[in-house]
């Protein structure tokens, strides 16, 4: 996929609704993860990925700032991300707990 003639999200989409569910691509275009919630907003947010698995199964929530994750919209108007790092650094990552 080529992000070059994608649109970047202005601040004011920067929004758990508009993010959540997006597909978050390395900086080589693999898919490596879905965006499942995020903590805070802006320059102190964290982004919950769920990397691994197949098809939503098995996977492993990790959390990575939001700062990492440049938001965009495709042709379609369907948001997703591209990161620096790679699906074997997010796997490597522990395991996000979200607090109870």
């Amino acid at each position: 996929m080529d992000h070059n003639n994608h649109v970047r999200l202005d601040a004011a989409e920067l929004t758990p609704a508009v993010l959540e569910g997006a597909t978050i691509y390395d900086a080589d275009d693999n898919e490596v993860g879905t965006l499942d919630h995020v903590h805070g907003m802006g320059a102190g947010g964290t982004a919950v990925v769920d990397v691994g698995g197949f098809l939503g199964i098995g996977s492993k929530p990790v959390a990575v700032p939001l700062s990492d994750l440049d938001f965009m919209r495709d042709e379609d108007g369907d948001v997703h991300a591209v990161t620096t790092w790679t699906k074997d650094q997010l796997e490597a990552m522990p395991e996000h707990q979200d607090p109870e």
